[in-house]
């Protein structure tokens, strides 16, 4: 027996009821049109046939394996554009070649990163937990490979110089970001309603990894944000005194300022994220506590900070000296020059 669409008393969706290969359909299709729910109707009993002979693993869906995914407590944040792509799709046939389509088609011209951060990570932790389940078999999906992050910094003297070089509404801004270590997206959408001036404490919750964190004010922004005259809505505003605008990354809206503060600063290739590579080294420089760090800049692995204990080195001259001269094991001494006779 074959599926058959049936019309219900004061629905006006078709159904799908009858009996394939002994399971029993009674459901909505959700559909008003007659030819979408044929074709659904013919769908529906390839996949119970699918099913049925060879097991969940021939039928089971991305959609399903990622609402599973989320109800087991998994990240959520970047999966709906990708459910809404591909949702559909049986698992078996989402493989790498049609992750890399996805991701061009999603985020055009995009960095690796970007991409490896809100398709490849999410489809791969997606398809990783349907594997555990039996629902597919295991693969192993390639991310991009993405360029040596640099990390630049300043020292506190040329940060006096680019604060005194900015411009009045950028200010307290380029204090926040040099000694809170926010991501500027964080910064330029922050709201009052997340400072407490009072405690000296900052709760960043619109961040990158999805993670909210609280980071500790230093008596310098406090003293800049306490100058600011408005006290809710958003913290840091344009010079005409509106918001910035939501853009991925803060979208280079203080680009020009910026560049224009590190000029008359004298301070070159240095741009607004580098002052968390700022706060970042001169954290560790201070307090030598990696876990620290990686705890108030909301990294999520020990690599990501390591980084900075490398650019902060000056602590080891002392084994430098240490180390000997000659094959003795002793410092060698300069070497005599011999006399000649005349």
């Amino acid at each position: 027996m074959s599926l058959t669409l049936k019309r219900r008393h004061g629905s006006p969706f078709w159904y799908l009821r009858g009996t394939v290969r002994g399971i029993t359909v009674d459901e909505s299709t959700g559909l008003v049109d007659h030819a979408a729910a044929e074709a659904l109707r013919t769908r529906r009993e390839w996949e119970i046939t699918q099913g049925s002979v060879f097991g969940r693993r021939a039928t089971a869906t991305f959609l399903e394996a990622a609402v599973s995914y989320m109800e087991a407590g998994g990240e959520a944040r970047f999966l709906k554009p990708i459910i809404t792509a591909i949702g559909g799709k049986r698992l078996a046939d989402v493989d790498q070649t049609e992750i890399e389509k996805l991701a061009r088609r999603l985020y055009p011209g995009r960095a690796p990163a970007t991409l490896n951060r809100q398709v490849y990570a999410p489809i791969s932790a997606v398809l990783k937990h349907a594997h555990v389940r039996k629902l597919c078999d295991y693969q192993k999906i390639e991310r991009l490979a993405e360029p040596k992050g640099r990390v630049r910094w300043i020292t506190e003297a040329q940060a006096d110089r680019l604060i005194d070089g900015a411009a009045d509404h950028l200010r307290p801004l380029v204090i926040f970001l040099l000694y809170t270590g926010a991501r500027l997206s964080e910064a330029l959408y922050l709201d009052w309603q997340y400072l407490d001036l009072a405690r000296a404490h900052v709760t960043f919750t619109n961040t990158k990894n999805g993670d909210e964190r609280g980071v500790p004010l230093h008596q310098r922004v406090i003293a800049a944000l306490a100058n600011l005259k408005h006290r809710s809505g958003a913290v840091f505003r344009r010079p005409d005194g509106k918001p910035y605008e939501e853009k991925d990354n803060g979208g280079g809206q203080i680009k020009t300022a910026f560049k224009g503060a590190c000029k008359r600063a004298g301070i070159e290739d240095f741009s607004p994220h580098d002052c968390r590579h700022t706060w970042a080294t001169w954290h560790y420089a201070a307090n030598r506590d990696l876990l620290a760090l990686k705890s108030l800049g909301g990294w999520k692995s020990e690599r990501m900070v390591f980084r900075y204990a490398h650019v902060n080195t000056s602590e080891h001259a002392h084994t430098i000296d240490r180390l000997p001269w000659g094959n003795s094991g002793e410092a060698s001494k300069p070497a005599q020059k011999k006399k000649t006779k005349t």
